[in-house]
């Protein structure tokens, strides 16, 4: 297997908010990757410019981050060629290696307004070797790190400008040279942008530390809370159902929490995070991890404290 370690660089309306396309928010206008082989050296390279045909004139900001000119665009390939030359570029085995979980999105969105996602069926499997920069070579653990700051901290020459898409590439391909192979392994991720259109589609995924569901679309929320797959809490070690000590709720930050107990390895907690799709339907990206006691009691707080909040929001009105 190689691994095709990739960069885009997108343009957006530069006329201000809510004059975007929604279906196309973002259009790549540079694509860098980097083809290593199965020793994670470098094999070959692909670079090229594209034309934008959506939002032809260049933000300020782009221009200003990446350099790149209105010239070198309008000038550009054409994305509808580019992207096949560049699939037939990857091979028939690879994997996609990004720094961060937007590249992939993106880049599928575009193919999907130009009605070229056959060209790459999802769900992707790919090591975000950001998220991996942080678990394994990170002492600080900052859940965001900038590619400069990563490239500084493992003492990677900086011979070329940041923000230019070969570039990133180049510096990512560089920083997930370094990572141990086993343990990255064990750290894949899975981008959900083609998620689960049926039950028999939906994604059961097990890591060393959590399990994590992907459920098919549902209409609204309270459609897919409904769904018996979509409140199970199953244990991570034994894969017996583990019983609630404290319902589905909505918590912090948006998403939904339950505490379950096994009764062989102890505490568990759930957490459900809702993905809206391109055509505002919705999808479950289900966490579910086993937690100390003590972490059993910062649940039972959170609850606590949306009860509270539910009472004082009464009693106001």
């Amino acid at each position: 297997m190689e691994y095709i370690v990739v960069d885009f660089e997108w343009n957006q309306s530069p006329y201000g908010k809510g004059t975007g396309k929604k279906k196309l928010p973002f259009e790549i206008i540079e694509i860098g990757a980097v083809k290593l082989g199965e020793n994670r050296t470098i094999i070959d390279t692909f670079e090229a410019v594209i034309q934008p045909k959506v939002y032809k004139k260049l933000h300020h900001m782009t221009h200003e981050l990446t350099g790149i000119s209105q010239e070198e665009v309008d000038h550009g390939a054409l994305f509808t060629h580019t992207i096949v030359d560049f699939m037939l570029w990857c091979g028939d085995d690879f994997m996609f290696c990004t720094w961060g979980n937007t590249d992939l999105i993106e880049l599928q969105r575009n193919m999907k307004f130009y009605r070229l996602l056959d060209l790459l069926p999802g769900p992707l499997k790919y090591y975000n070797v950001q998220k991996l920069f942080r678990i394994l070579k990170d002492p600080q653990e900052r859940p965001s790190c900038s590619l400069e700051a990563a490239a500084e901290l493992l003492k990677i020459p900086k011979d070329a400008n940041f923000h230019r898409a070969i570039n990133d590439a180049r510096y990512t391909a560089k920083i997930f040279a370094m990572m141990d192979i086993d343990q990255a392994e064990k750290l894949y991720s899975v981008d959900y942008y083609q998620n689960p259109q049926s039950r028999d589609e939906e994604i059961h995924l097990g890591y060393e530390t959590h399990s994590k569901y992907i459920s098919r679309e549902f209409g609204t929320k309270d459609e897919a809370l409904a769904d018996r797959e979509v409140r199970a809490t199953r244990c991570l070690l034994c894969s017996r159902p583990a019983a609630k000590k404290i319902r589905w709720f909505l918590g912090k930050n948006k998403a939904y929490y339950c505490l379950a107990q096994c009764r062989e390895h102890g505490f568990i907690r759930g957490k459900i995070r809702f993905k809206k799709t391109d055509d505002d339907r919705v999808y479950v990206v289900k966490t579910i991890r086993p937690i100390s006691p003590e972490q059993a009691e910062e649940i039972r707080e959170m609850k606590r404290d949306v009860i509270q909040k539910r009472r004082e929001k009464r009693h106001k009105s």
